[in-house]
């Protein structure tokens, strides 16, 4: 009984890596939609969330059959709950990658300037997120820990960035709707990184049994 447990806990696992990976491509597609001016990526964002979609439901439904046919101890109580918060971040992040392509997709922002540090912000989330997923995998609470650390970078580009929009609307008279969508974007991809926070305080719950408050 406990190695088909052990079995069914392992595809669960194989399957949070699959989510992760469709998140780490959408956002990684948003970034590209935006920083190339690729109206294709954009709009190929719709049918990827409908793959994040259709995996979380097999996510769960993996989930809840593991609470109705077998009987698992705390920890595996603690994980399988876990997982269950953890696509809904997820799917979360499939929904914010997308609307970042339908901000590209109406076509005001037509190139973003180098200064403008959105390649980074980018790199940064989708590091978090393949972080966490693993901290999940690995049951590595220091790893998800540091990905509840390294937040703080992610916020510091969203403020680079208002600031830069700021003084290119003082000084160059940039256009208003472009920089507005700029902002828009660059907030969507905070957004993303406290969902992968989110994700890194399940993990330190399903291995330690408490939510973290992580300074």
């Amino acid at each position: 009984m406990r190695a088909n447990f052990d079995e069914q806990l392992e595809i669960l696992n194989q399957e949070m890596i699959r989510m992760g990976m469709l998140c780490e491509t959408a956002i990684s597609r948003a970034s590209d939609s935006l920083l190339n001016y690729d109206m294709h990526e954009a709009k190929s964002l719709v049918d990827l969330l409908e793959q994040v979609n259709q995996k979380d439901r097999e996510i769960e439904a993996i989930c809840l059959q593991l609470l109705l046919r077998q009987q698992p101890v705390a920890r595996d109580l603690r994980t399988i709950s876990a997982a269950l918060k953890m696509v809904t971040d997820m799917d979360r992040i499939g929904v914010q990658s997308e609307e970042i392509g339908e901000i590209v997709a109406r076509g005001s922002i037509r190139n973003v300037d180098d200064k403008l540090p959105m390649a980074d912000m980018a790199g940064s989330v989708i590091r978090m997120v393949t972080e966490a997923v693993d901290a999940f995998v690995k049951r590595d609470a220091e790893m998800a820990r540091n990905v509840i650390h390294y937040d703080d970078v992610v916020d510091n580009y969203f403020d680079e960035v208002k600031r830069l929009l700021i003084e290119q609307l003082k000084n160059q008279g940039e256009s208003g709707e472009a920089a507005v969508d700029l902002l828009m974007i660059a907030k969507y991809f905070e957004r993303i990184g406290d969902h992968a926070v989110n994700v890194a305080n399940w993990v330190i719950f399903s291995i330690t049994g408490t939510r973290e408050q992580v300074d």
